[in-house]
Protein backbone atom coordinates (compact mmCIF):
# COMPACT_ATOMS: atom_id res chain seq x y z
CA UNK A 1 0.00 0.00 0.00
CA UNK A 2 1.04 3.64 -0.30
CA UNK A 3 2.62 5.55 2.35
CA UNK A 4 0.67 8.61 1.87
CA UNK A 5 -0.64 9.57 5.38
CA UNK A 6 -4.20 8.41 4.27
CA UNK A 7 -3.02 4.92 3.58
CA UNK A 8 -4.74 4.56 0.25
CA UNK A 9 -4.72 6.43 -3.32
CA UNK A 10 -5.76 6.04 -6.95
CA UNK A 11 -3.03 3.23 -7.82
CA UNK A 12 -4.09 1.32 -5.19
CA UNK A 13 -7.52 0.89 -6.34
CA UNK A 14 -5.96 0.74 -10.04
CA UNK A 15 -4.40 -2.32 -8.80
CA UNK A 16 -7.38 -3.88 -6.84
CA UNK A 17 -9.37 -3.34 -10.18
CA UNK A 18 -6.70 -5.26 -12.00
CA UNK A 19 -6.69 -8.00 -9.09
CA UNK A 20 -10.39 -8.75 -8.83
CA UNK A 21 -10.83 -8.50 -12.87
CA UNK A 22 -12.76 -11.04 -14.16
CA UNK A 23 -13.60 -12.62 -10.50
CA UNK A 24 -16.02 -9.66 -9.99
CA UNK A 25 -19.05 -8.20 -12.36
CA UNK A 26 -18.25 -5.09 -14.16
CA UNK A 27 -21.62 -3.40 -13.38
CA UNK A 28 -23.84 -1.49 -15.35
CA UNK A 29 -24.55 2.24 -14.45
CA UNK A 30 -27.54 3.28 -16.71
CA UNK A 31 -29.95 6.20 -17.04
CA UNK A 32 -33.51 6.32 -14.69
CA UNK A 33 -35.86 7.89 -17.26
CA UNK A 34 -38.42 7.87 -14.47
CA UNK A 35 -36.45 9.33 -11.89
CA UNK A 36 -35.08 11.72 -13.71
CA UNK A 37 -38.50 13.17 -15.04
CA UNK A 38 -39.73 12.94 -11.21
CA UNK A 39 -36.78 14.55 -9.62
CA UNK A 40 -35.76 16.95 -12.81
CA UNK A 41 -32.54 15.80 -12.72
CA UNK A 42 -30.44 13.30 -15.08
CA UNK A 43 -30.07 10.18 -13.06
CA UNK A 44 -27.43 7.74 -13.84
CA UNK A 45 -27.80 4.53 -11.42
CA UNK A 46 -24.73 2.13 -10.98
CA UNK A 47 -25.96 -1.61 -10.35
CA UNK A 48 -23.96 -2.99 -8.28
CA UNK A 49 -26.96 -5.61 -7.44
CA UNK A 50 -25.73 -7.31 -10.30
CA UNK A 51 -22.87 -9.22 -8.40
CA UNK A 52 -23.32 -12.61 -7.73
CA UNK A 53 -23.65 -11.97 -3.84
CA UNK A 54 -26.00 -9.00 -4.62
CA UNK A 55 -23.66 -6.34 -3.43
CA UNK A 56 -20.60 -4.48 -4.12
CA UNK A 57 -19.15 -5.79 -0.73
CA UNK A 58 -17.60 -9.06 -2.62
CA UNK A 59 -14.95 -6.37 -4.58
CA UNK A 60 -13.69 -5.31 -1.28
CA UNK A 61 -13.49 -9.01 0.09
CA UNK A 62 -11.77 -10.69 -2.80
CA UNK A 63 -9.31 -7.61 -2.73
CA UNK A 64 -8.43 -8.26 0.91
CA UNK A 65 -8.06 -12.50 0.74
CA UNK A 66 -6.01 -11.96 -2.54
CA UNK A 67 -3.28 -10.19 -0.05
CA UNK A 68 -3.16 -13.60 1.75
CA UNK A 69 0.26 -14.98 2.63
CA UNK A 70 0.09 -19.13 1.69
CA UNK A 71 0.42 -19.50 5.54
CA UNK A 72 -2.31 -17.10 6.60
CA UNK A 73 -4.34 -19.14 3.65
CA UNK A 74 -4.28 -22.29 5.90
CA UNK A 75 -5.07 -20.47 8.97
CA UNK A 76 -8.68 -19.09 7.66
CA UNK A 77 -10.47 -15.84 8.05
CA UNK A 78 -12.80 -14.07 10.37
CA UNK A 79 -14.90 -11.33 9.36
CA UNK A 80 -17.95 -9.49 11.33
CA UNK A 81 -20.81 -8.65 8.82
CA UNK A 82 -24.68 -7.92 8.98
CA UNK A 83 -25.06 -9.44 5.41
CA UNK A 84 -23.14 -8.42 2.32
CA UNK A 85 -19.46 -8.20 3.62
CA UNK A 86 -20.70 -11.64 5.43
CA UNK A 87 -21.30 -12.94 1.78
CA UNK A 88 -18.49 -11.17 -0.15
CA UNK A 89 -15.86 -12.54 2.27
CA UNK A 90 -17.66 -16.41 2.13
CA UNK A 91 -18.23 -16.77 -1.77
CA UNK A 92 -14.03 -15.58 -2.34
CA UNK A 93 -13.34 -17.58 0.90
CA UNK A 94 -14.74 -20.92 -0.30
CA UNK A 95 -13.82 -20.20 -3.88
CA UNK A 96 -10.43 -20.06 -3.48
CA UNK A 97 -10.13 -22.99 -0.62
CA UNK A 98 -9.94 -20.64 2.58
CA UNK A 99 -12.40 -21.52 5.46
CA UNK A 100 -14.20 -18.59 6.55
CA UNK A 101 -16.33 -17.98 10.12
CA UNK A 102 -18.61 -15.15 9.83
CA UNK A 103 -19.81 -13.30 12.88
CA UNK A 104 -23.14 -12.08 12.59
CA UNK A 105 -25.46 -9.87 15.27
CA UNK A 106 -28.52 -11.46 16.58
CA UNK A 107 -31.04 -8.98 14.13
CA UNK A 108 -29.43 -10.58 10.96
CA UNK A 109 -31.97 -11.45 8.43
CA UNK A 110 -32.76 -14.88 8.20
CA UNK A 111 -31.97 -14.51 4.25
CA UNK A 112 -28.36 -13.59 4.82
CA UNK A 113 -27.80 -15.88 7.13
CA UNK A 114 -28.64 -18.61 5.38
CA UNK A 115 -27.00 -17.61 2.32
CA UNK A 116 -23.61 -17.08 4.24
CA UNK A 117 -23.56 -20.49 5.40
CA UNK A 118 -24.63 -21.89 1.67
CA UNK A 119 -21.91 -20.00 0.39
CA UNK A 120 -19.74 -22.07 2.45
CA UNK A 121 -19.23 -19.97 6.03
CA UNK A 122 -19.59 -21.40 9.11
CA UNK A 123 -22.18 -18.13 10.70
CA UNK A 124 -21.78 -17.76 14.32
CA UNK A 125 -24.68 -14.87 15.76
CA UNK A 126 -23.16 -12.74 18.96
CA UNK A 127 -24.30 -9.45 19.64
CA UNK A 128 -27.29 -6.72 19.33
CA UNK A 129 -25.09 -5.06 16.46
CA UNK A 130 -22.25 -5.26 14.24
CA UNK A 131 -19.76 -3.24 17.29
CA UNK A 132 -20.52 -6.82 19.33
CA UNK A 133 -20.47 -9.26 16.84
CA UNK A 134 -17.16 -7.24 16.07
CA UNK A 135 -15.58 -7.92 19.36
CA UNK A 136 -16.68 -11.96 19.15
CA UNK A 137 -14.71 -11.72 15.35
CA UNK A 138 -11.58 -10.21 16.99
CA UNK A 139 -11.26 -12.81 19.74
CA UNK A 140 -12.20 -15.77 17.36
CA UNK A 141 -9.06 -13.79 15.51
CA UNK A 142 -6.66 -14.03 18.49
CA UNK A 143 -7.22 -18.00 17.93
CA UNK A 144 -5.13 -17.83 14.43
CA UNK A 145 -7.71 -16.71 11.72
CA UNK A 146 -7.25 -13.23 9.45
CA UNK A 147 -9.84 -11.05 10.59
CA UNK A 148 -11.07 -9.15 7.45
CA UNK A 149 -12.42 -5.94 8.54
CA UNK A 150 -15.59 -4.57 6.42
CA UNK A 151 -14.54 -1.04 5.95
CA UNK A 152 -11.55 0.40 7.60
CA UNK A 153 -8.99 -1.77 5.64
CA UNK A 154 -7.00 -0.14 2.67
CA UNK A 155 -7.11 -3.32 0.75
CA UNK A 156 -10.77 -3.30 1.45
CA UNK A 157 -11.32 0.18 0.49
CA UNK A 158 -9.21 0.12 -2.57
CA UNK A 159 -11.40 -2.87 -3.83
CA UNK A 160 -14.79 -1.08 -3.10
CA UNK A 161 -13.18 1.98 -4.79
CA UNK A 162 -13.26 -0.02 -8.26
CA UNK A 163 -16.93 0.66 -8.58
CA UNK A 164 -15.83 4.46 -8.41
CA UNK A 165 -12.90 3.39 -11.00
CA UNK A 166 -15.89 2.49 -13.36
CA UNK A 167 -18.12 5.22 -13.25
CA UNK A 168 -14.84 7.32 -14.24
CA UNK A 169 -13.96 4.99 -17.01
CA UNK A 170 -18.05 5.07 -18.00
CA UNK A 171 -16.81 8.92 -18.90
CA UNK A 172 -20.60 10.22 -17.01
CA UNK A 173 -19.44 13.51 -16.15
CA UNK A 174 -21.28 13.28 -13.27
CA UNK A 175 -22.42 16.70 -11.11
CA UNK A 176 -22.83 14.75 -8.39
CA UNK A 177 -22.59 11.09 -6.39
CA UNK A 178 -24.87 9.79 -4.10
CA UNK A 179 -22.95 7.08 -1.95
CA UNK A 180 -24.45 5.46 1.01
CA UNK A 181 -22.38 5.14 3.77
CA UNK A 182 -22.42 3.32 7.41
CA UNK A 183 -18.42 2.52 8.15
CA UNK A 184 -17.43 4.54 5.37
CA UNK A 185 -15.53 1.89 2.92
CA UNK A 186 -17.48 2.47 0.01
CA UNK A 187 -17.23 6.13 0.60
CA UNK A 188 -13.74 6.41 1.43
CA UNK A 189 -12.65 4.45 -1.82
CA UNK A 190 -15.31 5.90 -4.50
CA UNK A 191 -13.94 9.01 -3.57
CA UNK A 192 -10.17 8.25 -3.66
CA UNK A 193 -10.80 6.72 -7.17
CA UNK A 194 -12.93 10.09 -8.69
CA UNK A 195 -10.28 12.92 -6.92
CA UNK A 196 -7.24 11.05 -8.09
CA UNK A 197 -8.56 10.99 -11.56
CA UNK A 198 -9.22 14.88 -11.60
CA UNK A 199 -13.03 14.78 -11.17
CA UNK A 200 -14.77 17.56 -10.00
CA UNK A 201 -17.80 15.49 -9.31
CA UNK A 202 -19.63 16.28 -5.40
CA UNK A 203 -19.55 13.68 -3.23
CA UNK A 204 -21.97 13.06 -1.27
CA UNK A 205 -22.84 10.58 1.20
CA UNK A 206 -26.02 8.82 2.42
CA UNK A 207 -26.72 7.38 6.06
CA UNK A 208 -29.49 6.55 7.77
CA UNK A 209 -31.03 9.04 10.51
CA UNK A 210 -30.37 6.16 13.30
CA UNK A 211 -27.01 5.56 12.55
CA UNK A 212 -25.05 8.60 11.52
CA UNK A 213 -21.93 7.94 12.61
CA UNK A 214 -19.83 9.63 9.54
CA UNK A 215 -21.79 13.02 9.67
CA UNK A 216 -21.29 12.87 13.09
CA UNK A 217 -17.08 12.48 12.82
CA UNK A 218 -16.93 15.16 9.83
CA UNK A 219 -18.56 17.80 11.70
CA UNK A 220 -16.30 16.87 14.74
CA UNK A 221 -19.58 16.16 16.89
CA UNK A 222 -19.30 13.54 19.55
CA UNK A 223 -22.98 13.07 19.89
CA UNK A 224 -23.95 9.28 20.48
CA UNK A 225 -25.17 7.43 18.09
CA UNK A 226 -29.31 6.99 18.39
CA UNK A 227 -28.90 3.13 17.12
CA UNK A 228 -32.36 1.27 17.05
CA UNK A 229 -34.25 -0.65 14.13
CA UNK A 230 -33.50 0.65 10.90
CA UNK A 231 -34.79 -0.55 7.55
CA UNK A 232 -30.63 0.13 6.42
CA UNK A 233 -28.99 -2.54 8.72
CA UNK A 234 -26.13 -2.56 6.10
CA UNK A 235 -25.09 0.95 6.86
CA UNK A 236 -26.23 0.85 10.61
CA UNK A 237 -22.68 1.44 12.05
CA UNK A 238 -22.01 3.03 15.25
CA UNK A 239 -18.48 4.52 14.63
CA UNK A 240 -16.90 4.91 11.09
CA UNK A 241 -13.77 3.68 10.97
CA UNK A 242 -10.46 5.74 11.50
CA UNK A 243 -9.21 5.15 8.15
CA UNK A 244 -12.26 5.90 6.14
CA UNK A 245 -12.29 8.79 8.61
CA UNK A 246 -9.59 10.58 7.21
CA UNK A 247 -10.08 9.68 3.57
CA UNK A 248 -13.64 11.48 3.71
CA UNK A 249 -12.65 14.32 5.63
CA UNK A 250 -10.30 14.92 2.70
CA UNK A 251 -12.41 13.86 0.01
CA UNK A 252 -15.67 14.28 0.79
CA UNK A 253 -18.12 16.86 0.12
CA UNK A 254 -21.24 16.29 2.54
CA UNK A 255 -22.97 13.75 4.41
CA UNK A 256 -26.63 13.83 4.34
CA UNK A 257 -29.14 12.02 6.61
CA UNK A 258 -32.08 10.26 5.50
CA UNK A 259 -35.85 9.06 7.55
CA UNK A 260 -36.59 5.62 7.72
CA UNK A 261 -39.97 6.37 6.06
CA UNK A 262 -37.82 8.16 2.70
CA UNK A 263 -35.70 4.68 2.79
CA UNK A 264 -39.24 2.80 2.67
CA UNK A 265 -40.21 5.34 0.02
CA UNK A 266 -36.90 4.45 -1.96
CA UNK A 267 -37.19 1.07 -1.89
CA UNK A 268 -40.79 1.01 -3.45
CA UNK A 269 -39.67 3.32 -5.74
CA UNK A 270 -36.94 1.22 -7.21
CA UNK A 271 -39.20 -1.50 -7.60
CA UNK A 272 -42.23 0.76 -9.20
CA UNK A 273 -39.48 2.56 -11.49
CA UNK A 274 -36.42 0.12 -12.26
CA UNK A 275 -38.16 -3.30 -11.40
CA UNK A 276 -35.48 -4.52 -9.33
CA UNK A 277 -35.40 -4.94 -5.77
CA UNK A 278 -33.23 -3.25 -3.70
CA UNK A 279 -32.43 -3.46 0.67
CA UNK A 280 -32.80 -0.35 2.56
CA UNK A 281 -29.06 0.77 2.20
CA UNK A 282 -28.86 0.26 -1.19
CA UNK A 283 -31.66 2.49 -1.61
CA UNK A 284 -29.98 5.47 0.20
CA UNK A 285 -29.07 7.31 -2.53
CA UNK A 286 -32.43 7.25 -4.03
CA UNK A 287 -33.99 8.22 -0.67
CA UNK A 288 -31.79 11.47 -0.40
CA UNK A 289 -32.41 12.40 -3.78
CA UNK A 290 -36.53 12.27 -3.34
CA UNK A 291 -35.94 13.72 -0.24
CA UNK A 292 -34.32 16.88 -1.57
CA UNK A 293 -35.17 17.05 -5.24
CA UNK A 294 -34.06 20.51 -5.54
CA UNK A 295 -30.42 20.53 -4.38
CA UNK A 296 -29.97 18.02 -7.53
CA UNK A 297 -32.13 20.16 -9.95
CA UNK A 298 -31.03 20.56 -13.53
CA UNK A 299 -27.69 18.34 -12.64
CA UNK A 300 -26.04 14.77 -13.60
CA UNK A 301 -26.59 12.54 -10.65
CA UNK A 302 -25.24 9.46 -9.67
CA UNK A 303 -26.55 6.79 -7.57
CA UNK A 304 -24.49 3.68 -6.61
CA UNK A 305 -27.69 1.06 -5.74
CA UNK A 306 -25.06 -1.14 -3.71
CA UNK A 307 -27.36 -3.98 -2.49
CA UNK A 308 -30.66 -6.35 -3.26
CA UNK A 309 -30.17 -9.05 -0.12
CA UNK A 310 -33.58 -7.78 2.18
CA UNK A 311 -35.52 -10.04 3.83
CA UNK A 312 -38.98 -11.24 1.57
CA UNK A 313 -40.59 -10.65 5.23
CA UNK A 314 -39.32 -7.04 5.46
CA UNK A 315 -39.71 -6.33 1.72
CA UNK A 316 -43.53 -7.34 1.80
CA UNK A 317 -44.31 -5.17 4.58
CA UNK A 318 -42.79 -2.38 3.36
CA UNK A 319 -44.13 -2.75 0.08
CA UNK A 320 -47.76 -3.04 2.08
CA UNK A 321 -46.62 0.10 4.09
CA UNK A 322 -45.79 2.10 0.86
CA UNK A 323 -49.41 1.43 -0.57
CA UNK A 324 -51.14 3.00 2.35
CA UNK A 325 -48.40 5.60 2.53
CA UNK A 326 -49.36 6.48 -1.44
CA UNK A 327 -53.49 6.16 -1.10
CA UNK A 328 -53.61 2.84 -2.91
CA UNK A 329 -54.62 0.96 0.09
CA UNK A 330 -56.77 1.94 2.99
CA UNK A 331 -58.92 0.64 5.42
CA UNK A 332 -61.94 2.56 5.89
CA UNK A 333 -64.15 2.16 9.18
CA UNK A 334 -68.41 2.72 9.08
CA UNK A 335 -70.85 3.14 10.99
CA UNK A 336 -74.40 2.08 9.55
CA UNK A 337 -78.13 1.47 10.44
CA UNK A 338 -78.46 -2.07 11.09
CA UNK A 339 -81.12 -3.01 8.20
CA UNK A 340 -81.73 -4.53 5.54
CA UNK A 341 -79.55 -4.01 1.93
CA UNK A 342 -77.81 -1.42 3.36
CA UNK A 343 -74.39 -3.37 3.55
CA UNK A 344 -75.22 -3.86 -0.46
CA UNK A 345 -76.13 -0.08 -0.63
CA UNK A 346 -72.14 0.79 0.98
CA UNK A 347 -70.68 -2.01 -1.66
CA UNK A 348 -72.32 -0.26 -4.49
CA UNK A 349 -71.28 3.00 -3.66
CA UNK A 350 -67.19 1.31 -3.68
CA UNK A 351 -68.03 -0.19 -7.20
CA UNK A 352 -69.62 3.12 -8.47
CA UNK A 353 -66.38 5.17 -7.73
CA UNK A 354 -64.48 2.12 -9.15
CA UNK A 355 -62.58 1.40 -6.04
CA UNK A 356 -61.57 -1.96 -5.71
CA UNK A 357 -62.42 -4.10 -2.55
CA UNK A 358 -59.93 -5.85 -1.07
CA UNK A 359 -61.85 -7.49 2.17
CA UNK A 360 -64.84 -6.62 4.43
CA UNK A 361 -65.77 -7.16 7.80
CA UNK A 362 -69.01 -6.66 8.91
CA UNK A 363 -69.40 -6.38 13.04
CA UNK A 364 -72.69 -6.09 14.44
CA UNK A 365 -72.12 -7.04 17.75
CA UNK A 366 -69.16 -4.44 18.14
CA UNK A 367 -68.69 -2.85 21.58
CA UNK A 368 -67.65 -0.09 19.85
CA UNK A 369 -71.38 0.46 18.32
CA UNK A 370 -75.00 1.40 19.69
CA UNK A 371 -77.82 -1.12 19.34
CA UNK A 372 -79.64 -1.05 15.72
CA UNK A 373 -76.28 0.15 14.50
CA UNK A 374 -73.27 -2.16 12.72
CA UNK A 375 -69.22 -1.46 12.10
CA UNK A 376 -68.04 -2.10 8.75
CA UNK A 377 -64.49 -2.51 7.94
CA UNK A 378 -63.49 -1.61 4.36
CA UNK A 379 -60.21 -2.68 2.60
CA UNK A 380 -59.78 -0.71 -0.56
CA UNK A 381 -58.20 -0.30 -3.33
CA UNK A 382 -57.72 3.10 -4.69
CA UNK A 383 -55.47 5.21 -7.30
CA UNK A 384 -54.21 7.24 -5.02
CA UNK A 385 -54.80 9.75 -2.62
CA UNK A 386 -57.35 11.82 -4.47
CA UNK A 387 -59.48 8.68 -5.63
CA UNK A 388 -59.61 8.17 -2.03
CA UNK A 389 -61.08 11.24 -0.80
CA UNK A 390 -63.50 10.70 -3.56
CA UNK A 391 -65.06 7.63 -2.57
CA UNK A 392 -65.02 8.72 1.33
CA UNK A 393 -67.04 11.64 -0.18
CA UNK A 394 -69.18 9.20 -1.82
CA UNK A 395 -70.05 7.20 1.02
CA UNK A 396 -70.67 10.27 3.17
CA UNK A 397 -72.93 11.88 0.40
CA UNK A 398 -74.92 7.91 0.63
CA UNK A 399 -74.93 8.27 4.69
CA UNK A 400 -72.17 6.40 5.72
CA UNK A 401 -70.47 7.62 8.84
CA UNK A 402 -66.84 7.21 8.77
CA UNK A 403 -64.73 6.60 11.94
Amino acid sequence: MTSDDVGVDVDDVRAAALAIHGQVVRTTAAPSRVLSSLTGSEVVLKYETQQFTGSYKERGALTRLLQLTDEERLRGVVAASAGNHAQGVAHHATRLGIKSTIVMPLGTPFVKVARTQALGATVELTGRNLDEAMVRALEIATGGAVFVHPFDDPHVIAGQGTVGLELVDDALDLDALLVPVGGGGLLAGVATAFRGCGQKTEIIGVQSQRYPGMWLALRDDSTAVPGGATLAEGIAVSHPGLLTRQLARRLVDDVVLVTEESLEDAVNAIIEVERIVVEGAGAAGVAALLADPARYRGRRVGIILTGSNIDQRVLAEVILRGLTRSGRTSTLRVLLDDSPGRLASLLTVVADQRANLLDVTHHRSSGETPAREVLVSLSVETLDFAHLEQLVAALTTAGARLR
